[in-house]
């Protein structure tokens, strides 16, 4: 049986970088993946965007009444194989599409690793995130650093370079002067008790 993956991290942890990388083993083997972004996530369009500058047009977005298994049986359908189903910034995704793509997993024999983060700027799950923690047969943390060297765990927004704290949930980074920057726990605090 296959597995559903949840690969997360704080904001530059390498996510990104890390799917395409999966990406290509699967591809240099021969083997065919599917990428999945939901279209809410603007920045980059219809591509996964990585900081190091690489990039990698996706195969499906995904908007919140979309069924992910039906797009899956439907590509089957077309005689393609799929040795892998890859998504980025999986927690802007649904309750029900986490549901699904456990089912496809399970069902269709058809690993699916996530990306994404676990938090957003508030330190608030994200709800597609908070049922990967609960569907996912494997979790594994992608680690970056804090500036000040200690693990970063946290994502802090900023607007013109200034942290802030209350807002929604959902701003693309790098749309609308809105940056996000990995932080430990103390920093986070101390920034915020500065706001």
């Amino acid at each position: 049986m296959s597995k559903l993956y949840f690969r997360y991290g704080a904001m530059n942890s390498g996510k990104s970088t890390h799917l395409m990388q999966v990406a290509h083993n699967y591809e240099e083997r021969g083997m065919h993946i599917v990428i999945l972004k939901p279209d809410v996530d603007k920045k980059g369009g219809n591509k996964v965007v990585s900081r190091l500058g690489v990039d990698r047009e996706v195969d499906f977005l995904i908007n919140k009444e979309d069924n992910i298994l039906e797009i899956i049986e439907d590509y089957l359908k077309k005689s393609k194989k799929i040795d892998c189903i890859i998504v980025d910034e999986v927690q802007f995704l649904l309750k029900h599409h986490i549901d699904e793509l456990f089912e496809i997993a399970v069902t269709k024999d058809i690993p699916v690793i996530c990306y994404g983060l676990r938090t957003d700027f508030k330190m608030n799950g994200f709800e597609g995130s908070e049922r990967l923690l609960l569907l996912a047969h494997s979790i594994e943390e992608m680690k970056t650093i804090c500036k000040c060297g200690r693990k970063a765990i946290l994502n802090a927004r900023m607007i013109n370079g200034n942290f802030i704290f209350e807002g929604e949930q959902v701003a693309i980074d790098m749309l609308d002067n809105i940056e996000y920057e990995a932080l430990c726990g103390q920093c986070y605090f101390k920034y915020k008790s500065q706001s």
